[in-house]
């Protein structure tokens, strides 16, 4: 089993996509890439700790790659809008690839850099090891309780 950790805009939406890819067996929101090892939606939202809104997911390798999830993580939002998706605007919202390992790192800048020719170099994700990941449990909470 393996984990991808992605930035991609309000999280809710891409985690809910995400989840019904084969061989994406669990999905977490939270943030990422930030300067403490924890943090609140509300401290994320004033822009000042420097943490993404971001969807983990645990997947099996042999049913799914990591570059099959790169290209559906590029799929999924607009890579070329820096530090917005749509209606949300603010660094937490940027497109960042956060790896884990070297192999991740290199698959990244390969995918990206496929995605990039495409678009005419406008592409703006950041690839950054992983730092400072945490769950987002208050909004995960609410979220289960709506269903």
């Amino acid at each position: 089993m393996e984990i991808a950790v992605l930035a991609l805009g309000c999280f809710w939406g891409p985690e809910i996509k995400f989840s019904k890819i084969d061989g994406i067996f669990k999905t977490e929101v939270g943030y990422c890439g930030g300067d403490s090892p924890t943090t609140t939606y509300k401290e994320v939202c004033t822009g000042k700790t420097n943490h993404a809104e971001v969807v983990k997911l645990d997947f099996d390798e042999k049913t799914i790659s990591y570059e099959k999830i790169l290209n559906a993580f590029f799929e999924i939002h607009d890579p070329t809008t820096l530090n917005s998706q749509g209606p949300d605007f603010g660094t937490q919202y940027r497109s960042e690839i956060f790896y884990l390992n070297n192999n991740q790192k290199k698959m990244a800048k390969k995918v990206l850099k496929e995605v990039s020719q495409k678009l005419s170099s406008k592409v703006v994700t950041k690839i950054s090891l992983l730092k400072n990941y945490c769950p987002a449990e208050e909004y995960h909470q609410m979220y289960l309780e709506k269903r």
